[in-house]
């Protein structure tokens, strides 16, 4: 019996769209739909409902744009607020919209406090958690603490005053070497690319101070051993808390501390030892004493308020650090992102993963895309390859134990585009990059809804372009394209997800591995629940275990020698299966 989709292989009735796609999407201007009675309850009552959350990441220029200038914005994201209802994550996670001069997409933040025009106001961002409570998704937020903007009014204060002034101590200044201070402090470098160091010229017109930038020159960095940063943040936290939102997402975790003394690194490359090593401005055991407090602050509050730290460690056991349970509520999975298409390392990296997650009581978390990666749909290799092996590892990805986060547009099967035009391109990590080939716009082109011709409606009614160009042949991944398509890719992770919120193995937990042949994967989540993945290159038999519940492509069951139930799984697929105490 050869079984080709998702409609094809559900035990109970395929879910089936309840409303037309306009009414998914109103116009822009026009209140969303009122949620259904299952789902007009505020987001999953039960405790830690992060432990097992799938968490949907805006990039908000590029989700949905609400007044027609061409950029996303929280209106777009109000409109766009029933698919999320609909498609079935828990959470939304929404990137940087705080006053800022773009120098990088927002994560350059000018007021900590306020909306930038260019996104909304405040009465939108109330608007957009109201509307999303009653719609039974959480919000979260970034925070941007390692560094400022170079247009926040604390750095300009700092610029304007002397060295030593205590308006210079909330960032880190320092005297240059060489004998009139012409080299950098010391030999650290930017992520971006060059030296993270850049000289001021003070009031008087001489050559002054250099100011550190781990990032861009226009993103200082904060001194956080003052206690005075400290203090500053902990009210920008209570702003947004009181404001209503469930959560953070806190850039650069692992920052903000910097080693005492700001020694040298020694060697150059600094970044490709990022997630490999401790630097001596990454990763300093002293940061855990902001995370503590932070969480402090959090538990003031109810409903279960959670950080998530953005955090790059050299080892899962220092990554775990992070979410103590008196730290941080999760941590990003980057090992788990960067683990290539082979079953042996993504065994052993998700074993680490629960290994260590579980000595500190936490949850793990699974994660394939985000706004600063090469979509994983190219990473698999792209084209008929990779949307293969990206629907198998989306339905690999949500039957682990934990929570998930899918990055918009990744439900629809985007690649990475690479024919931006030049005069386009806004990405600072491409601009200070040696050879200009390692910017991350690609992944943030604007989302394809609607439409036979670009820009899909990500403006309402078309009337601009995006900010960045779609590709014409996106026509055929539009949510309108894929919506009463079971088989497509949005078909597939809306019904995994209607699947993982019903099944009661699914979630938090637990899972057991099985024998298996070489290449593939083969674990139970009990009550009941088995997956099932081949990652190699040939057909694989395997004995069926249960009843085929969803597949990431066709698949075909028999009997095998002994007339036991089998499997054969082509090259890149995935299975789900239940099984009852009989099987």
């Amino acid at each position: 019996m050869t079984l080709t989709g998702p409609d094809r292989v559900l035990a109970a009735a395929p879910a089936q769209p309840t409303q037309a796609l306009a009414d998914l999407a109103p116009p822009a201007g026009l209140s969303p739909a009122q949620p259904s009675a299952e789902l007009s309850a505020p987001a999953d009552e039960r405790a830690a409902w992060w432990r097992e959350a799938v968490i949907y990441q805006v990039y908000i220029r590029s989700f949905a744009d609400g007044n027609g200038d061409g950029i996303g914005d929280l209106l777009g994201i109000r409109t766009r607020l029933p698919y999320l209802r609909a498609l079935g994550v828990d959470a939304v996670w929404i990137t940087p919209f705080y006053p800022s001069p773009m120098a990088d997409g927002g994560y350059d933040v000018a007021d900590y406090c306020a909306v930038d025009p260019l996104f909304g106001t405040l009465g939108d961002f109330d608007a957009l958690v109201a509307e999303a409570h009653a719609a039974g998704l959480r919000v979260i937020v970034d925070v941007v603490p390692n560094h400022t903007s170079d247009r926040h009014q604390w750095f300009t204060e700092a610029l304007a005053a002397e060295p030593g002034d205590a308006a210079r101590g909330r960032y880190i200044f320092r005297p240059g070497k060489g004998e009139h201070g012409e080299l950098p402090p010391n030999d650290w470098e930017s992520v971006f690319g060059g030296p993270a160091w850049t000289r001021i010229v003070e009031r008087d017109g001489t050559a002054g101070e250099w100011y550190l930038h781990l990032f861009d020159p226009a993103q200082p960095d904060l001194n956080w051993h003052n206690p005075w940063v400290r203090e500053q943040f902990e009210q920008v936290l209570e702003f947004w808390l009181d404001r209503g939102v469930d959560g953070f997402r806190v850039d650069v975790a692992h920052g903000m501390i910097k080693q005492h003394g700001l020694p040298d690194v020694g060697y150059s490359g600094q970044i490709t030892m990022l997630g490999n090593a401790v630097l001596p401005y990454f990763d300093q055991d002293e940061v855990h004493q902001i995370h503590r407090s932070w969480r402090r602050i959090l538990d003031t509050y109810p409903g279960e308020r959670i950080a998530v730290a953005e955090a790059w460690a050299p080892s899962l056991e220092r990554l775990a650090a992070y979410v103590r349970p008196d730290e941080l509520h999760q941590a990003f999975n980057f090992h788990y992102l960067g683990t290539p298409w082979e079953a042996q390392p993504l065994r052993t990296v998700i074993d680490q993963s629960l290994g260590t997650a579980r000595l500190v009581g936490a949850p793990s978390t699974w994660v394939l895309s985000n706004h600063d990666v090469q979509r994983h749909v190219t990473r698999y290799g792209g084209g008929e390859t990779g949307q293969r092996r990206a629907r198998a590892a989306a339905l690999l990805m949500l039957a682990l134990p934990g929570s998930a986060y899918v990055y918009q547009g990744e439900e629809l099967g985007l690649e990475e585009v690479f024919d931006l035009p030049a005069e386009l391109l806004q990405d600072p990590q491409r601009f200070r990059s040696a050879d200009g080939s390692s910017g991350r716009d690609g992944c943030r082109v604007p989302l394809p809804w609607n439409g036979a011709v670009p820009p899909f409606n990500f403006t309402p009614l078309g009337i601009a372009d995006g900010w960045l160009p779609a590709p014409a042949h996106w026509a055929a991944r539009t949510v309108e394209a894929q919506w009463q398509d079971p088989d497509s890719m949005l078909g597939l992770y809306r019904e995994a997800l209607r699947l993982r919120r019903e099944h009661p193995a699914l979630g938090d937990g637990a899972l057991e591995w099985s024998p298996s042949p070489a290449g593939t994967l083969v674990f139970t989540r009990e009550p009941g629940f088995v997956c099932t993945v081949n990652t190699g290159s040939e057909p694989v038999a395997l004995p069926a275990p249960g009843t085929p519940v969803l597949a990431s492509g066709p698949f075909e069951l028999g009997a095998d020698a002994a007339g036991q139930a089998s499997v054969v799984l082509p090259p890149d697929t995935a299975v789900w299966w239940v099984r009852s105490a009989s099987d």
